[in-house]
């Protein structure tokens, strides 16, 4: 028997999703043919709620195929088999699509009819979830609201409150892994140094290895 019904049924609906392409509410349509990315399952205890799958991720179809998804893996201390366990973690990103690349050539941010149309119902399918990590400025405004009014840096250096308020699931917030972030990795060390050990404490108390 399907373990995850409702979140299946409802991927399944996202992943035929083209709002952003035919009906778009928030500026030009989306120039390039939709690919919706997800993973979860009813059983997943960890979410990783990120911002929008980037250039290779939207060929190959897997979310974090990419460089910030190996970087990523070794925030958590998980390797790549227990990372796309859909049984065991969740993949929500702010927008499904990868939402293109502006005149510099960085991508843009997700688009926003697509959480406005899906982020809650998708949570209301994943109700194992004890843990989700806030990636970047999109999700935490999204889940903390007026908690990421003083921009990400604060939002981060907050994390022991954000991550022991009493609410399921708990939220912790994180930069985004990108390489582009390495200036910023350098410049706040007390993120590898206190936060990383307490995140992989955490990931290993809810998916021990077997």
């Amino acid at each position: 028997m399907n373990p995850s019904p409702a979140f299946d049924d409802l991927a399944g609906q996202l992943r035929a999703c083209r709002i952003c392409r035919d009906a778009p509410r928030y500026g030009t349509a989306l120039p390039h043919e939709p690919r919706p990315i997800i993973q979860g399952s009813a059983t997943a205890r960890l979410c990783i709620a990120s911002q929008a799958p980037g250039t290779r991720a939207h060929a190959s179809g897997i979310p974090f195929d990419d460089r910030s998804g190996t970087r990523l893996r070794d925030w958590l201390g998980v390797d790549r088999a227990t990372f796309y366990d859909a049984s065991k973690v969740a993949i929500v990103p702010m927008g499904s699509c990868f939402p293109g690349q502006d005149a510099k050539g960085g991508d843009l941010g997700p688009r926003r009819e697509c959480a406005e149309a899906w982020r809650r119902p998708l949570f209301e399918a994943l109700p194992g979830l004890d843990l989700v990590l806030l990636i970047g400025q999109y999700a935490q405004a999204w889940h903390l609201g007026d908690g990421s009014r003083d921009g990400l840096t604060q939002t981060v250096r907050r994390w022991r409150e954000i991550l022991s308020q009493p609410q399921k699931p708990r939220t912790l917030p994180l930069p985004h892994p990108s390489w582009r972030n390495n200036g910023w990795l350098k410049t706040n060390a007390w993120f590898e140094a206190e936060l990383l050990p307490v995140l992989r404490a955490e990931v290993r108390r809810m998916l021990p290895e077997r």
